[in-house]
């Protein structure tokens, strides 16, 4: 940055203040993104609403908005989609659906699943079922072809509800989310699936 300052004071070069503008932004852009997953990590532990999430993602989104970046904008539209259904306890499904169609403009295959996933939520929770499992699948397919062990042991925790709501049974579904949780040190993930097995099996 202090090169482009430089250019404009010393060198006269105008255009490079317009330069240092987009880096800017894009600095301030990703740091929105970092500080408003951090608050949702902090609601997610109990910790309470933070006052600042939903704007720092609001920010975000203004600003990749204006320089253009696909990718950024898929990113926060997801987790302004999440705030709305995990924190305020909507859907969130409009937001979720944008993320998810910038998300496949820009190969981002990682917020792809993402979206996918609290879509596959929101239907379950509107007991759509079938579409449940079809976008939760999906979105397993994606994170296990990324290696995202985590996310496909978390996403085994909802296909197993759905399966057991659909009469079936989750046993084997939940053993699979045991392995790939303990390989991958996901704790928060084994509470989960300990849950659901005391939930789903008594």
């Amino acid at each position: 940055m202090e090169h482009l300052y430089e250019r404009a004071v010393f060198g006269g070069d105008a255009a490079a203040l317009d330069e240092a503008d987009r880096r800017l932004d894009a600095m301030e852009a990703d740091l929105c993104m970092k500080r408003g997953r951090v608050a949702h990590a902090r609601f997610v532990a109990g910790e309470g609403e933070s006052p600042d999430e939903l704007p720092l993602f609001e920010r975000a989104l203004e600003l990749y908005r204006r320089l253009g970046h696909v990718r950024g904008q898929g990113e926060a539209r997801f987790w302004i989609g999440c705030f709305q259904q995990v924190v305020r306890g909507e859907t969130g499904s409009e937001e979720l659906t944008r993320s998810l169609e910038l998300a496949r403009r820009a190969g981002d295959e990682l917020t792809a699943s993402y979206a996918l996933r609290h879509l596959g939520i929101a239907e379950h929770h509107a007991g759509n079922l079938p579409q449940a499992r079809e976008l939760l699948e999906e979105s397993v397919r994606l994170r296990r072809s990324l290696g995202f062990l985590p996310g496909v042991a978390a996403n085994l925790v909802g296909l197993a509800y759905i399966t057991a709501a659909e009469g079936g049974d989750p046993a084997k579904i939940l053993d699979e989310a045991t392995d790939l949780a303990s390989t991958s040190g996901a704790d928060a993930i084994t509470r989960q699936i300990e849950e659901a097995r005391s939930h789903l099996q008594g």
